[in-house]
């Protein structure tokens, strides 16, 4: 249970007052009601969690690979201590060494006021202007979690305690002129409490949107969802009483029981547009003992194929994004339909020698 109301702070209430028409001005509609957004994760959330650290050069090459690949959106670091998370130490280099696609966002997680700080120390050294490539990045994630007993693991304090820390970050970065985005961890299930009460979870949400994020990403950070649990818990977020709109909620699911792509299929069809995954399926989470990657890309990309619903990437693209970042890391490719794809197309290949060489057997045997 949560220590106490979430809106019961100083700051949150501050926050509320000044931030709200900000946050509106980014949650907007899209006319065309089936497109479905994906926020790619895999640069920081799929790479967070790698035992061996990634040199900045190969965060630069995903981003830019990414990029080409036709995804708008790409969650670029995380400007937190390297104590705390090594993987994202060089989040400065990877912002500022990247190719900037204008139009496209690259948000950077910001857990405190210290890592907005250095952001925004960064960003000041690197004015834009018409003639100017876009800034290293023009929107920022914050993170809490709908459970104490998981953000006391993660954070080392309540969850109101972390959006009471919150509430002054968010407010200074709408100030700078950045995008504001949240995450809530374990909305369906929390690795040391068990099944997560979704009304927390809808308050969490409101305290998020009110402090000024334009979007809150829910994450079944565990994996443990289903399309009825997920069915339920959107429900109750997004309930009857209207106050929060769908359209300002997107979907975070981790593939742990292989249901992610149903879980999707599930948001979406009520109502949400916007879904969190990463390439290869890359992703863990520490604080969540089993815990799986991601729901692939790949996978999100082509489960909508033949549907009502389309999205942005391109899926071979994607697919060769997978199958290289996956070796570099040294690890098995997680998405289904790039390893189907691939062996697609290692069979054409295969086929394709073999129609070869007979024919050059059979040109032979004609000139003999």
């Amino acid at each position: 249970m949560l220590s106490r109301p979430l809106t019961s702070s100083p700051c949150l209430r501050k926050a509320k007052t000044t931030s709200r028409s900000m946050a509106r001005a980014y949650a907007t509609v899209k006319k065309d009601p089936n497109y479905v957004k994906i926020v790619e994760v895999g640069p920081r959330d799929g790479l967070q969690n790698e035992k061996s650290v990634i040199p900045p050069e190969v965060k630069i090459d995903l981003i830019n690979r990414l990029n080409k690949a036709g995804m708008t959106t790409i969650e670029a670091g995380s400007f937190v201590s390297p104590k705390w998370v090594p993987q994202m130490a060089a989040t400065d280099k990877v912002i500022t060494g990247m190719t900037r696609i204008p139009g496209s966002h690259y948000p950077v997680l910001v857990p405190n006021h210290k890592g907005l700080s250095n952001l925004l120390t960064l960003l000041s050294s690197h004015p834009s202007s018409p003639s100017s490539p876009p800034p290293p990045t023009d929107e920022i994630a914050v993170f809490t979690a709908a459970t104490d007993a998981f953000s006391l693991a993660n954070t080392n304090c309540t969850v109101s305690e972390s959006l009471a820390r919150l509430a002054p970050v968010v407010e200074q970065a709408l100030k700078a002129g950045l995008r504001v985005r949240g995450y809530v961890s374990v909305v369906i299930h929390c690795p040391y409490t068990g099944r997560v009460k979704y009304e927390d979870v809808k308050s969490v949400t409101k305290s998020l949107l009110e402090m000024g994020c334009y979007e809150v990403s829910l994450g079944d950070t565990v994996g443990m969802g289903t399309p009825g649990s997920v069915k339920e818990m959107v429900e109750t977020v997004v309930g009857a009483d209207g106050r929060i709109p769908v359209e300002v909620v997107a979907g975070h699911f981790h593939d742990t029981f292989g249901a992610a792509v149903a879980n999707v299929h599930t948001a979406l069809s009520l109502g949400i547009r916007t879904i969190d995954s990463a390439v290869g399926g890359l992703g863990g989470c520490p604080y969540s003992p089993g815990a799986t990657g991601n729901v692939a890309t790949e996978d999100v990309i082509y489960s909508l194929k033949d549907s009502r619903y389309h999205t942005e990437g391109d899926l071979d693209k994607m697919v060769d994004i997978g199958y290289w970042i996956s070796e570099r890391l040294g690890r098995q490719n997680a998405s289904r339909a790039g390893k189907a794809m691939l062996a697609q197309r290692n069979r054409k290949r295969v086929e394709k020698e073999r129609e070869r060489e007979g024919g050059n057997a059979e040109s032979v045997s004609a000139k003999l």
